[in-house]
């Protein structure tokens, strides 16, 4: 995004480099690391980060009004809901793809958002790793707000473990170690010194958790669960009533995030932003007769992870197909930028700025980022096989 910056990198470029960059970021955790590192970070200038931020503080207002419960209270499926809702979401993720506007600048439109933490502890080391091998002006960092590392990392800990003792909190997902995110685990292991643990393995005593810590050895009382469990996922397992621990129940635990938050800061708010950086969206069973232009929108469920389900050429075969319009939105198309130049064809950009929300805090602070490079329909692994110069990546925002 910044031509002099995107010059001096491609040309200092080389398939040499990367690969040793691959080796040296495969080393620290191996067989940890799945999906797809990108050839290059993105690189942010302060206009294009302030376009950003705007947006993203115009959702956290709505956030923060005193009706938005009861707004969203619908987002929830009641099979889902969990009890002992706290007051706020720990974690907020918005993804914006770099999008060309009207006037053909680049312009961020919101594509996704999320009360739900995301890759917190790998964005730490990644770029740390790549800056070993890649040469990141002085004045761009990973870090926003000012932040520096340990400041980062002093945030994160704080907002994670809420004044808990670290083997008091564990981060919990299911089958941790098939995941394909397990890196970020692995991290936010080493960072905060917390353990990773299985939902198969809880132990549930009447409304207390505990764990057999794998340090000590020991059963141990969960005061503070790092919630990376998607209900989407845990009900896709097919795993048997009673086999594992029911989280749904009243436990006596406190949630980073608390599940519900999961829902309610989700696709489902999209028809309520009306921002220029927000596509225009409409709940299905709203829509008393479908755009004549329908070829310009794409179909989303609301309750569905990582892009499943989502209809990029939408018919009416297809508006006629859903069963429960109440749970699907229609999204207006936006065109990506073909933002950067690689040695085929330019490669689209995903942003995702993420913010940490600690207890007390009266507003959440954004903290640090993500980014993913695509050249198919979709973000995303799953939809640019076979390419390169695209996957998971990084961006540099300009002090």
């Amino acid at each position: 995004m910044v031509p002099s910056i995107r010059k001096a990198f491609n040309e200092a470029f080389t398939r040499e480099e990367y690969e040793t960059f691959l080796q040296d970021l495969h080393s620290h955790y191996p067989g940890a690391i799945e999906f797809r590192v990108a050839e290059t970070p993105v690189f942010v200038p302060l206009s294009f980060a302030a376009q950003l931020t705007d947006a993203c503080e115009y959702i956290i207002d709505l956030i923060l009004d005193p009706d938005f419960k009861e707004l969203t209270a619908r987002s929830i499926p009641e099979a889902d809901r969990v009890p002992n809702e706290n007051g706020h979401s720990h974690f907020l993720a918005f993804d914006f793809g770099v999008c060309v506007g009207d006037d053909g600048a680049w312009q961020p439109q919101l594509i996704e958002l999320q009360g739900f933490a995301s890759l917190y502890g790998f964005q730490v080391f990644y770029p740390e790793v790549l800056q070993q091998h890649f040469t990141v002006p002085s004045d761009y960092s990973q870090y926003l707000n000012g932040f520096s590392r340990e400041g980062y990392i002093d945030e994160l800990r704080r907002t994670v473990l809420g004044g808990r003792r670290p083997e008091e909190v564990i981060l919990l997902e299911l089958r941790p170690h098939e995941q394909k995110t397990r890196i970020d685990f692995y991290c936010t292991r080493d960072y905060l010194g917390i353990q990773v643990v299985d939902l198969l393995e809880l132990i549930q005593e009447d409304r207390k958790l505990y764990y057999i810590h794998a340090g000590t050895g020991e059963k141990t009382l969960i005061k503070r669960i790092y919630n990376r469990v998607i209900f989407d996922e845990l009900h896709a397992a097919g795993l048997a009533p009673g086999s594992y621990v029911d989280i749904r129940a009243d436990l006596d635990v406190e949630w980073v995030a608390h599940p519900n938050w999961f829902y309610r800061i989700s696709k489902f708010l999209l028809p309520y932003l009306h921002h220029p950086c927000v596509p225009a969206s409409f709940f299905l069973n709203e829509i008393r007769q479908p755009p004549a232009d329908l070829e310009n929108y794409v179909l989303k469920p609301l309750f569905s992870f990582a892009g499943q389900g989502v209809v990029i050429d939408v018919t009416h075969e297809d508006l006629e197909k859903i069963e429960d319009p109440e749970n699907w939105i229609l999204q207006r198309k936006v065109t990506y930028a073909d933002l950067i130049p690689t040695p085929d064809v330019p490669a689209k950009v995903e942003i995702r700025l993420l913010y940490l929300w600690k207890d007390g805090d009266a507003r959440p602070t954004l903290a640090i980022n993500l980014a993913r490079l695509s050249k198919g329909k979709m973000i995303g692994v799953r939809y640019n096989k076979d390419k390169e110069w695209v996957g998971g990546s990084v961006c540099f925002f300009q002090r």
